[in-house]
């Protein structure tokens, strides 16, 4: 198993996505929990979760005092190399629990 090194500098998913996979793994997921866990702070969290309502990624209820998230799985991914695929299998795929073999290819 591999360790975070503290001399990285770039990712291969972006805090966008890290956001979004936390939101699909917990709808119900605090803001507060979302920072500590892609390791940013509530502000920035709060800002991406806004960018991606905005965008139609996610839409947000009010369920007491708490937030619940829907994302919109259907919904294609922005950069122009990904055009016409949806965000919905990538999360699937990502948000798989380690211990499960990966998915058969098509």
């Amino acid at each position: 198993m591999s360790t975070p090194d503290s001399n990285n500098t770039w990712h291969f998913v972006s805090n966008h996505g890290q956001v979004l996979l936390c939101i699909a793994s917990n709808p119900e997921i605090r803001l507060r929990d979302v920072a500590e866990r892609v390791r940013i702070t509530e502000r920035a969290a709060q800002r991406i979760v806004a960018d991606l309502v905005n965008a139609g990624y996610v839409s947000r209820r009010r369920n007491g005092r708490r937030n619940h998230y829907a994302i919109n799985r259907q919904k294609e991914m922005r950069h122009p190399a990904q055009f016409g695929y949806e965000i919905g299998p990538l999360l699937d795929l990502l948000n798989r629990p380690p211990e499960l073999p990966p998915p058969p290819l098509a």
